[in-house]
Order: structure tokens, then C-alpha cells, then sequence
């Protein structure tokens, strides 16, 4: 056998003793992925609270000014302080953005911006309705080449409660979309056996189908006798059974396709929030296998929500070491020693952005690598607790994409924090893009 010429077919596994595993990328697979586009991806990772920004004493150098987040230079000779020093090795791969904020969430109180990260709506008064965040909207016009459209994770997983959401993601009617929390669930649901047999799925497919057939059947008749104020209500009703028809699609879709079998030696399924340090990591670990193993191609993970009271990220500083709570580190940032144990827990968070990010630069794909194919947003809705301006971001990979990396820029306000995600979505694959208040492209981050 000639094996130059050989080909095998991309999704191709490895079958026996039970067990199915799917292959890493070939050279044999080429042809394949000659017919098929480079896989584009964007994850996007969210932090509460803000971060440390040390001011100066009274014209004097500040001892605690090394834990300022931002760099203190702009452009490409710019340094990281400590906060983000673990950077370092992924320079070439990643842009510091400051002075970006939603200018609808300057006007909403300070707990409440989390809701908007990657929405840009306007929550005003008893105006609590959302729009569609950045990645549902990537999602639905891009997420049908993967078992899961998207995938949606937290610390304290489902939904929340309006204003202190515990999701980034809201669909195309602005509802929230529920967030997994739990490793083991986000496992099971990825790489987990199904606990039905092929011939029962495929039933309770096609009663889903038949099911949702009458419900949009009889929905013509029942919207012609509402009013107007009720049509749109109803309307917004049907959005979200459409959304469960399109999910039943695409299950269909994989109905024969085994999911695939992963290593899990080094995963800790069992971490939650009394041993913060694992569950993060761990989160982590299971990102990266979506996307190593092209379960997904877009995804959220909101590290900790805005409600102090009751998120179970509260807590984490404290049980890792850092003394207080996280709400009161966020507080304390501006009283003495406040800077240095909030720019701790700001490294720390760092650290396990550079962890992920670089097992994705480790990874081979194509002519390049994971992260040279993923467009990663890191950030918080607050510059400073209650401080609605000069988001604290980070943008990482997507270098085959068509982004450029290695320098940190600042803009004006008059720049919304939109045009960093039409620059993103046109690059994703949805050209011509435009959000919400957005005003055009980001051109400093375009190669």
C-alpha cells in the first residue's frame, strides 16, 4: 500500500471493548480538511468586581503601584506588572484593551453589568429585558458543524435572577440561557454515556418533532385573535420553541456519531466550591477537550456572578488564601494594603487564563495551533467595584484568524465595547456584522 496516498476520513474512531475514540488530526486526513473550512472559534470568560488599580500618592510612586492590572505604557514596548506577569510567555498571543465599556452600562448600577457583558443591552428602570449575547449570536449562524452549538458554564450555574444573572449567554429574545456548574455535569454532558439506547433516542426525537409540529401548527391560529402588545409576547414565546427545535435537529444529526472518549486521569469530577482551586482548573481542563475535540465551537464561562450575597465564588479568595471574601477584596481596593491582597487574587485569576490558554498553544492544529484558531475574551464588567468604565480586558489567539497581538492599547470612551465584537464576529465568519451600538471595526487588533 502506498501510504502517502492513503486517506482516512476526518471523523473516523477507533472502535473496541465498548469503547470509541476519535482521532487527533492526520496528515492522511488532508483531503479532508482541504474540502472543509479551518474551525473558528471564540470563547469568552468573565470575572466580577473589577480589579486592582493603585493610585498615586499625591504625585508620589505608590508602593502597591506593581499590582496596576493595566500596563503603564501603551503600545507594543509596554510591561506587564504583576497581576498579569504570567503573560509573559504568551505575549505574541494576546492584547491588553483598556478604556472599553458598553455605554448602556454606564448608566445601570455597578452590580449590575454582568447581565450585559457580552450583550451591550440596555437595562433601564424596570426595563430589564436583554438581547442576544455575542456568542448565541455566533452560535446560531455558525454552531452547525459541532454536536453542541454552544456551551454555557459558571461558577454558580442555571440562570440567576435579573441583574444578577449567573449565565453570560441570553438567546436571540434575550432570555438567559442556563449555565452548567458542576464537572461531573459538564463532563456527562460532553463525553458521558447516554443512558438510553439509539432506538429510544430516535423515539423520543421523533415524538419531540411531532410534539413541536403541533404546537407551531396551532400558533398561527392562536396569534391571529391576540393584540398587538400580546402578539409580541406570543412571539417571543415561539422564539424559544424554535430554539428547542433547533436543538432537537441537531441532536438528531448526531444521533449515530458516538461522542468522543477522553482522558480523564487528571480531571477532578468531583471539585466544587470547597475546593475553589480544583473546580476552576477543572472547568478549565474540560474548555479546552470542547475544544480539542470539536465539540463545540463557542462557549462562556463566568467565574463568579455579581451577587455578593449569595455566589458561591465569594468565598473562594478566603478558602485559597488570600484572607477576605472576594466582594470585600473588591471593596478594600482602595484602602492601605488593599491594592496588593486584591492584585493577589487578580494574579491568581491570571493564572489559570495563562494555564488555559496555553494548553491551546501546545496543541497542534492545521498549520497551527488551538489558540492560533480560537478568539479568547477575558474580563470583567467593572474597572473598580461600581465602576462602569475602563472594563479591564484581555484578547487572546485567534492569530490565523486575523487577529494581531503583543501590545496594549487604550481608547476613548467614544469607542463602544461592540466594536470589539464585530471585529471578532467578522473574522468568526459572519462578515458585514454589526452590534447593537457598535461604530464600526477595532483596527489596532486586525492583521
Amino acid at each position: 500500500m502506498n501510504r502517502k496516498s492513503w486517506h482516512l476520513p476526518r471523523r473516523t474512531f477507533l472502535h473496541g471493548v465498548g469503547a470509541s475514540l476519535s482521532l487527533p488530526l492526520l496528515e492522511c486526513m488532508g483531503a479532508d480538511i482541504k474540502k472543509s473550512p479551518r474551525p473558528k472559534r471564540f470563547c469568552a470568560i468573565y470575572f466580577p468586581y473589577g480589579v486592582s488599580l493603585p493610585r498615586k500618592n499625591k504625585g508620589k510612586e505608590n508602593p502597591e503601584s506593581k499590582w496596576q492590572w493595566f500596563p503603564n505604557t501603551e503600545g507594543r514596548d509596554f510591561q506587564f506588572n504583576e497581576s498579569l506577569k504570567c503573560l509573559e510567555p504568551l505575549r505574541k498571543h494576546v492584547s491588553i484593551l483598556g478604556g472599553l465599556s458598553h455605554p448602556n452600562g454606564r448608566k445601570i448600577g455597578g452590580h449590575d453589568t454582568a447581565d450585559i457583558f457580552l450583550t451591550a443591552a440596555e437595562l433601564k428602570g424596570g426595563q430589564l429585558k436583554n438581547s442576544v449575547s455575542l456568542d448565541q449570536l455566533l452560535a446560531a449562524k455558525l454552531g452547525d458543524s459541532t454536536r453542541f452549538r454552544s456551551i454555557s458554564l459558571s461558577v454558580d450555574g442555571g440562570v440567576g435572577e435579573a441583574t444578577r444573572s449567573s449565565t453570560l449567554s441570553f438567546s436571540r429574545n434575550g432570555t438567559p440561557v442556563p449555565a452548567l456548574h458542576h464537572p461531573r455535569l459538564v463532563y456527562n454532558r460532553l463525553f458521558g454515556e447516554e443512558d438510553k439506547s439509539i432506538d429510544s433516542k430516535r423515539q423520543e426525537i421523533e415524538n419531540s418533532d411531532h410534539m413541536l409540529d403541533l404546537v407551531l401548527e396551532h400558533s398561527k391560529s392562536v396569534r391571529r385573535k391576540l393584540g398587538k402588545q400580546d402578539q409580541e409576547k406570543f412571539d417571543e414565546y415561539l422564539q424559544s420553541v424554535r430554539q428547542i427545535e433547533q436543538r432537537v435537529e441537531q441532536s438528531e444529526k448526531w444521533l449515530n456519531i458516538p461522542k468522543p472518549q477522553v482522558d480523564i486521569s487528571g480531571l477532578h469530577l468531583e471539585a466544587d466550591d470547597k475546593t475553589p482551586g480544583e473546580l476552576i482548573k477543572t472547568m478549565f481542563d474540560l474548555m479546552f477537550l470542547a475544544i480539542q475535540t470539536d465539540s463545540t465551537r463557542f462557549l462562556t464561562y463566568q467565574m463568579g456572578n455579581m451577587n455578593g450575597a449569595t455566589s458561591i465564588a465569594t468565598k473562594f479568595p478566603s478558602l485559597l488564601g488570600f484572607g477576605k471574601n472576594q466582594h470585600s477584596l473588591a471593596h478594600g481596593w482602595n484602602k492601605p494594603g488593599g491594592a496588593k491582597a486584591l492584585g493577589k487574587w487578580d494574579r491568581f485569576r491570571a493564572e489559570q487564563l495563562t494555564y488555559f490558554l496555553q494548553r491551546l498553544q501546545d496543541t497542534r492544529e492545521n498549520e497551527g495551533t488551538l489558540l492560533d484558531h480560537t478568539m479568547v475574551l477575558y474580563g470583567s464588567s467593572n474597572s473598580t467595584t461600581h465602576n462602569n468604565t475602563n472594563y479591564p480586558l484581555v484578547v487572546a489567539g485567534g492569530n490565523k484568524l486575523g487577529l494581531k497581538h503583543g501590545a496594549y492599547h487604550r481608547f476613548g470612551s467614544d469607542v463602544p465595547l461592540s466594536n470589539l465584537f464585530v471585529t471578532m464576529a467578522n473574522r468568526l465568519g459572519m462578515p458585514g456584522t454589526k452590534f447593537l451600538d457598535s461604530t464600526g471595526e477595532m483596527l489596532e487588533i486586525i492583521s
